[in-house]
């Protein structure tokens, strides 16, 4: 298992648009893949999961990432976090 603390710094943060191109992203990999924000988790594969966290701009979110791509998943996933999520600069 793999577990990463992320800051989301993009303005919209995982608003529907970035969260459906997140989920694209985890749904290549095999591996489960999970948000975390302030004690609620949620399935990564998921859009209503990933919306019903709430995540704006700042947030703190945990990337777990399980299985037997969990290195590859979790690098790629925590890179889309780092970057402006697919929004124009």
């Amino acid at each position: 298992m793999v577990k990463k603390l992320i800051k989301v710094n993009n303005d919209k943060g995982l608003d529907s648009k970035p969260a459906a191109l997140f989920i694209q992203k985890a749904s290549n990999y095999k591996s489960s893949i999970w948000l975390e924000k302030n004690e609620r988790k949620a399935n990564a594969k998921s859009l209503l999961g990933i919306l019903s966290l709430s995540v704006g701009k700042g947030s703190d979110v945990v990337l777990i990432t399980e299985g037997e791509d969990e290195v590859e998943a979790s690098n790629e996933l925590e890179h889309y976090l780092n970057s402006n999520l697919g929004e124009s600069v």
